[in-house]
């Protein structure tokens, strides 16, 4: 007879499709925090968007599940389940669940962002009106451009319960509206699958991507950004995250303690920049040419002075021509490009702060630290932190 017993295994059921690559991401993560810390015996299906068979829940008798509630029929499960929960989705199907989900808000302004540095004017939004995170980033991403003096025009697919058959009953409407739209301009689609749509009806259409219509999608889901033609450009979720906290959570509520932090946003990581928005949306060759070569230095101590000797033009000229094109001075555009380079160093390697101002043409750590700061309002550490891909 055995002098010790095995502690019972948590039954923990995960509401979680697998056909997408976000999803997958959030399993991924929670896959993670169980090889770290607790042995659960796991349930889980194979499910894709909307199409969940909960009935099986009614007599499962488990302690804990992780689900994204993007309906109704899910909703009333979990609550008459009784069980603890950690919901993943933006719905807030049932406001009173502890939440883990992206910060929409962030992934919006980043999006924003990517086309505003790029010199665009006119903005646009494809959404998918079935969701609740679609309608946020839409009216994030507009309300964020109205703040900066921009118009967003948007467009919806028609609710319905088929993703394929929404976008073939919507797909002429699509064209007609890209068709109608200021050129160039820059579309967020709300995630990756209606950016693929989006860059197929601009095919349809015979419009120039990204000359004309710039397009990013969400998720960074790479085998279908890769497929899209032109490559797809998309803002990368940290999905792997998402799913560590939320397993996180859980087994704390399993164990019977009260979360002082029910709700959590975790920050997206970075854009992937492809074909399908890599491009500078002004008429001045100049700054186009001055902004190619900022981007081919920008790991070089790279100064205004070398774009006056390179182009052979004045400072006050070339600083009007930036300002007109794009809002701001030479300086300014160095700076952001190099800051963009140490984010994604601090993101993806573990170099000390030392080496990456040296791979980044700072020639101090001190004053890369200071800009870096000024222009995010976080230390680099902290950025690092906020951006990691689990903890």
């Amino acid at each position: 007879m055995s002098l010790f017993t095995s502690p019972k295994r948590k039954q923990v059921a995960l509401l979680i499709e697998t056909s997408n690559e976000y999803a997958r991401g959030l399993l991924s993560g929670i896959n993670a925090y169980l090889r770290e810390h607790s042995s659960w015996s796991v349930y889980l299906g194979e499910y894709s968007r909307n199409n969940i068979d909960l009935s099986w829940l009614s007599h499962w008798y488990g302690d804990g599940i992780i689900a994204r509630i993007e309906n109704e029929e899910t909703a009333n499960y979990i609550k008459s389940s009784g069980l603890p929960a950690i919901d993943l989705s933006a719905s807030r199907r049932i406001p009173s669940l502890p939440c883990v989900e992206t910060n929409d808000l962030s992934i919006a302004i980043m999006a924003a962002e990517h086309f505003i540095e790029r010199g665009f004017k006119s903005f646009g939004f494809y959404g998918d009106s079935r969701y609740q995170w679609s309608t946020l980033r839409g009216a994030y991403y507009q309300n964020y451009l109205i703040s900066k003096g921009y118009i967003c025009h948007s467009f919806e697919t028609q609710t319905d319960s088929l993703q394929e058959q929404s976008w073939y009953l919507s797909k002429e409407k699509l064209i007609d509206w890209l068709k109608e739209l200021p050129k160039p301009i820059g579309i967020m689609a709300c995630y990756d699958i209606r950016g693929q749509q989006l860059l197929e009806a601009c095919r349809l259409a015979d419009l120039a991507v990204p000359d004309e219509v710039a397009v990013i999608g969400v998720d960074n889901d790479a085998l279908l950004c890769e497929l899209s033609n032109p490559p797809l450009s998309s803002i990368q979720t940290n999905a792997l995250k998402t799913g560590y906290r939320a397993a996180e959570l859980l087994d704390r509520m399993m164990a019977g303690e009260t979360l002082d932090d029910p709700i959590q946003l975790i920050e997206p990581i970075r854009i992937q920049v492809r074909l399908s928005s890599d491009v500078l949306a002004v008429e001045d060759k100049i700054v186009s040419d001055a902004v190619r070569f900022i981007r081919n230095h920008a790991h070089e101590d790279i100064q205004v002075q070398n774009l006056l000797d390179h182009f052979s033009i004045s400072r006050r000229i070339l600083e009007s021509r930036f300002q007109n094109a794009l809002g701001r001075t030479p300086h300014d555009e160095i700076l952001a490009v190099k800051l963009k380079l140490v984010k994604r160093l601090l993101v993806e390697t573990k170099l000390n702060l030392a080496a990456i101002a040296e791979r980044t043409g700072f020639k101090h750590t001190e004053y890369m630290s200071v800009a870096f700061k000024r222009s995010t309002g976080i230390r680099p550490g902290e950025y690092r932190q906020n951006k990691s891909l689990v903890k």
